[in-house]
């Protein structure tokens, strides 16, 4: 039977979610440019790098446990 992830984990996996999902009405008042694009399209091309690194951390935290 597998092992459960840790919560450090299952929350690392979560957050880019979290920020593309449940942030937009943080900052949907505004309209700046960021590198030439609108700050929301700015916001989720951020996180597809994010993403990334987020689950790597998770791997890491994880198999660290182990």
């Amino acid at each position: 039977m597998p092992e459960k992830p840790s919560v450090r984990a299952v929350l690392l996996g979560a957050l880019p979610f979290l920020a593309m999902c449940f942030s937009v009405p943080l900052w949907d008042r505004i309209d700046p440019i960021v590198l030439g694009m609108p700050f929301n399209f700015f916001w989720l091309v951020l996180w597809i790098p994010l993403s990334s690194l987020c689950l790597w951390m998770a791997y890491r935290v994880d198999r660290h446990r182990r």
